[in-house]
């Protein structure tokens, strides 16, 4: 039998009690502290880390191949000889093998806008995990650089799943107090993933046998399944299953998010809170397909959305998936161009927690306009560098400098990323947001993915460090960008959110503007209640 809608069950409730129970579930997110928060979320917060380690595995391959252009055993396997007497695949075939994964990103984003939305997040992330688990045998046993290349594809479907799901249900699953905090934690698992797969090449890079690729291709089989056991035993997104009129599972999966015992959490509150800003969104918004993501406020909110993780890309971060290969061609022997690595991942994951302690005391806007502010003078920086004929020292200065870039990258830019996407589009369009969103990024990673191997190959443009200067001009763009369309949601519940883009509310006046949210809509529930009559 097919479950009730949500309209039908705020019919069966006491209209008056439940706007109750949401005003005072509202002003405990509001009130609570991130303390406050870990004491009663602590299940939560496991969840949410326990599943956001997919991630690691995105991280993890896009590292992968990227330093394989610069892995001697690697190349002399699917490669060729190049001008300067060293095997290496040609820019059009990086160029291919980059944007592999991509189109198997954007195919798999689209189809978890949908499958997810219809069967649940849990549901939808096993079937990605098992799939993961088939398509690494394509991969590991690859014999030519075609197989290579649709290992690579296969495997972006799944990926693209993590994607999305990660920073969606970490967004769901925890308070305002948290969401900052769990969101970001995906960009970690992203750079831990970067770091892993650096450390693995490092210790294979003198094997000149087939198992120095092939052992890089089975440590990914080391994820999907502890993955699989923690994603079956988690409760799923409350606030899916309150879209999907199932109020009291969703009462049950809050039990199961927070800890027992705290006389101030009640279950019904929070949500009744869910249920109203449900209905709200229904007032504002007529559907949930993709095609609503462009309708009426929500257009606003899918290009802040789309354009946040678009930055990624024109803020010249492709540099740092080609990091091995740009010390290389900046001088650097193979040895060093892998420590160089290393380290850059390692200053990416305290660039990431330090972004935490920066989030307790900045907005996002703040930290997210002034962090393509100084990664834009950091391009200009290595540009400038690179204008000297190449030495020793310039290859040093300009790989000093790119660290230098991971670091506020990766506490500004990265991590922050991952919270407004996930914050700024409304509850019931947010999955299919996301999926635009990052499609975006995808289709812009294969354009990066064509223009970067090109800049670096010394076989195409062999710009070296001058790329500072094509990515600089871009990033300066986004800067403009950032501070005029860029809103603040820090400290915002879901439904002030949609009353802010609602009234149309600039973008710089989003921290200052004052809201009485249930002033605001006394009987939006109301009134959509007797539409559905």
């Amino acid at each position: 039998m097919e479950s009730k809608s949500a309209t039908d069950h705020v019919e069966e409730m006491d209209l008056d009690q439940m706007i109750r129970d949401a005003r005072l579930a509202t002003e405990k997110e509001h009130g609570m502290s991130l303390w406050q928060g870990l004491k009663l979320y602590p299940k939560a917060v496991g969840w949410s880390l326990l599943i956001s380690t997919a991630i690691i595995m995105e991280g993890y391959d896009v590292v992968l191949m990227g330093s394989f252009y610069g892995f001697p055993a690697f190349n002399q396997k699917y490669g060729k000889l190049m001008k300067d007497g060293s095997y290496g695949l040609s820019a059009s075939w990086q160029a291919g093998l980059a944007n592999a994964m991509n189109c198997g990103q954007i195919l798999g984003l689209f189809a978890n806008g949908i499958v997810s939305e219809r069967f649940g997040y849990r549901k939808t992330m096993m079937v990605s995990l098992v799939a993961t688990v088939a398509f690494i045998f394509v991969l590991f046993f690859a014999h030519n650089v075609q197989t290579l290349l649709v290992g690579e594809i296969l495997m972006g479907i799944p990926l693209g799943v993590y994607q999305t799901l990660t920073v969606t249900y970490a967004s769901e699953v925890c308070p305002v107090a948290l969401r900052a905090y769990l969101t970001t934690y995906v960009n970690l698992c992203w750079v831990i993933g970067q770091l892993i797969a650096s450390g693995v090449l490092k210790g294979l890079s003198d094997r000149t046998d087939q198992w120095a690729y092939r052992i890089p291709f089975a440590v990914q089989w080391v994820w999907p399944i502890p993955i699989f056991i923690g994603v079956y035993l988690a409760p799923e997104s409350p606030w899916w299953l309150v879209r999907k009129g199932k109020l009291a599972e969703a009462k049950e999966s809050l039990r199961r998010l927070t800890s027992r015992g705290d006389s101030s959490f009640d279950a019904d509150e929070t949500v009744a809170m869910m249920v109203h800003t449900n209905e709200i969104e229904k007032e504002n918004s007529s559907g949930t397909t993709y095609w609503d993501c462009f309708r009426g406020t929500d257009l606003r909110r899918t290009e802040v959305a789309c354009l946040i993780w678009a930055a990624q890309n024109f803020c010249g971060a492709g540099l740092m998936g080609y990091s091995t290969v740009f010390y290389q061609r900046a001088g650097l022997a193979v040895s060093q161009s892998f420590n160089m690595s290393l380290g850059q991942y390692a200053i990416g994951i305290c660039g990431t927690v330090f972004s935490w302690v920066l989030m307790s005391y900045v907005g996002r806007r703040a930290l997210y306009v002034n962090g393509l502010a100084i990664l834009c003078v950091l391009l200009f920086v290595i540009g400038f560098i690179s204008i000297p004929k190449a030495s020793t020292a310039t290859s040093w200065a300009t790989g000093s400098m790119l660290l230098v870039y991971t670091f506020f990258y990766d506490s500004s830019v990265g991590p922050v990323c991952y919270s407004l996407v996930s914050e700024i589009p409304n509850t019931r369009l947010r999955i299919k947001t996301v999926v635009l969103a990052r499609n975006l990024y995808n289709c812009l990673s294969i354009l990066n993915g064509v223009i970067i191997p090109y800049m670096l190959n010394v076989d195409a443009w062999n710009w070296k460090g001058k790329a500072g200067f094509f990515w600089g001009g871009f990033c300066l763009l986004c800067v403009v960008w950032a501070f005029f369309r860029l809103p603040e949601p820090r400290g915002r519940t879901f439904a002030e959110l949609d009353i802010l883009f609602e009234k149309k509310v600039p973008a710089r006046k989003f921290k200052s503007t004052e809201l009485n949210l249930f002033a605001e809509e006394p009987a939006i529930v109301n009134q959509e209640v007797t539409k559905a009559n």
